[in-house]
């Protein structure tokens, strides 16, 4: 065989089925079927037929972006009520191209100098601290200071003529009647002239903006959670102004935005999803979810001590029914935890959620993202599990092999680099707490041993920021090896080798104050 055939050979993609998701398996991954709502590490949501249509239309052609920016501002505001609109690459792009056209106020001159503001007026954004969120990387990169503030006072106290803007993420901080409402952070920005961006990207879409009503100036929503419409798109509506300097701020313009480019067909498939929203029978879509949830409740709930509740969910927020699944876990010898864990591994793969509360396990499924035929599927694997026979739990761990307490160095490697740590551990049987010093900071550190086998856990946390270090290794001897889970930033390995004693030398404590510094 030649080298061409050997390469055709292994390119079964264009004959995958996209309808049964063997166009994933073709290249070696298995589809999920989505019981926990619009995740983007699984997908976000599901197109609609609209969207898909309209993307199709748009492809084979071409426009010049600007006209066609122009175009699709106008006609989102005419639909939405907004002053205007704009389609970006996802809503974490948006909140990006708005805190840099604050920034620079639509100078091509700041824009290009972005993140380096030095010499810039406007440098600063104020936060409720209730807003800080692993999303506000995308205000960060752009080089902007981040005040937090806890009060209204502060707030208050906070502006000066550096403030660019005040940004919120909008929930139940900064609902109606709040110490830090929307209602209230405009009574303050308003009279300053001080734009105010509402971060909504999981909310359902209300017609006219009930953000822009309340007070904010630019409000930001996903493309790809309740609107269904392309997962890299994002829709920004409100003053045009501000976002005409916000589109100056994106592709295909060059500066700090260039690198958050979207394509003309997910501008279109954008447009037709929110089209579609007005359109979309949202009562009947919600009582279509209900006959799910009571058809997996019913199958289930004679199990026994298997008890089901549907609730809904408070807020605009990632808006669908979620049905509740609990049980004794002592009688069923099994905890929700355990049973999302193994319906993620195992085929068929099944995304739910962990739901252990007190002494009740369970887990909880949102059907919003749910296809046909996956109905079906889940209740036949939620019976199985629930049902198979297993031994009471064991709470007995194997003695410890090894006793590791003491200092280490560890040696952490990513990808394309080795970072150097520390651990302290103190070990009481199988049990281990301590700290780790990893690269910036020094957290509490727990675990157990069982046998030689390590398991250690940590967690770097910064404001809006979470990296958990999950270590799961082998001791033999002076060392420690094996591998470290680190959520949703893949794993690295690591290697820990004993800290040689420190050298003891007596301390003598001056009986009075020194003769001489």
């Amino acid at each position: 065989m030649g080298d061409a055939d050997e390469r055709l050979a292994v390119l079964p993609f264009l004959d995958g089925d996209a309808r049964n998701g063997s166009i994933y398996e073709a290249i070696g991954v298995e589809p999920i079927i989505n019981c926990r709502g619009t995740f983007t590490i699984i997908g976000g949501s599901v197109e609609l037929a609209e969207v898909v249509a309209a993307m199709d239309a748009a492809h084979g052609h071409f426009v010049q972006y600007d006209e066609l920016a122009e175009a699709v501002g106008r006609h989102l505001a005419a639909v939405t009520g907004a002053e205007w609109g704009l389609i970006s690459a996802g809503c974490a792009a948006g909140l990006k191209h708005v805190t840099t056209a604050c920034v620079t106020g639509g100078s091509p001159e700041r824009l290009i100098r972005v993140p380096n503001l030095e010499g810039f007026d406007k440098t600063q954004v104020i936060l409720p601290r209730t807003s800080r969120t692993a999303y506000d990387h995308a205000l960060r990169v752009v080089g902007v200071e981040l005040v937090m503030v806890d009060t209204a006072e502060e707030m208050e106290r906070a502006v000066n003529p550096s403030t660019a803007m005040i940004y919120v993420v909008t929930g139940r901080p900064t609902d109606p009647g709040q110490p830090l409402s929307l209602e209230v952070i405009a009574e303050i920005a308003r009279p300053k002239g001080i734009p105010i961006l509402a971060d909504a990207a999981a909310e359902n879409l209300t017609i006219p903006c009930v953000h822009l009503e309340r007070g904010a100036t630019v409000a930001a929503y996903s493309g790809g959670k309740a609107l269904c419409g392309p997962q890299c798109a994002g829709l920004v509506l409100g003053r045009k102004d501000l976002l005409m300097a916000a589109w100056q701020a994106s592709a295909p313009h060059h500066g700090p935005g260039r690198s958050e480019k979207i394509g003309k067909e997910e501008i279109l498939g954008m447009l037709a999803a929110v089209e579609a929203w007005v359109r979309r029978d949202h009562e009947a879509e919600w009582q279509e979810w209900l006959g799910i949830l009571e058809r997996i409740s019913a199958s289930v709930a004679e199990i026994d001590t298997v008890a089901c509740r549907v609730e809904d969910p408070a807020g605009m927020s990632n808006r669908a029914p979620a049905l509740t699944i609990s049980w004794d876990p002592g009688g069923l010898n099994i905890t929700g935890e355990e049973v999302a864990e193994e319906f993620a591994r195992k085929r068929p793969r099944i995304a739910v959620g962990a739901a252990d509360s007190g002494e009740r396990a369970g887990i909880r499924i949102n059907p919003s993202q749910m296809q046909p035929g996956d109905e079906e599927v889940v209740i036949g694997r939620i019976r199985r599990i629930l049902t198979e026979p297993r031994g009471p739990r064991s709470d007995g761990l194997e003695p410890a092999a090894v006793d590791i307490s003491g200092r280490w160095d560890l040696d952490v490697d990513y990808f394309t680099s080795t970072s150097r740590h520390r651990l302290t551990i103190a070990q009481d049987g199988n049990w281990i707490e301590g700290s780790h010093q990893s690269e910036f900071s020094v957290q509490e550190l727990s675990g157990v041993v069982e046998g030689d086998e390590v398991r250690l856990s940590s967690a770097v946390s910064r404001p809006g920021d979470n990296v958990p270090f999950l270590f799961s290794g082998r001791a033999e001897g002076e060392a420690i090896s094996g591998t470290i889970h680190l959520g949703e930033y893949l794993t690295a390995r690591f290697t820990a080798v004993r800290a040689r004693p420190r050298a003891r030398r007596p301390i003598t404590i001056p009986g009075g104050p020194p003769l001489a510094t």
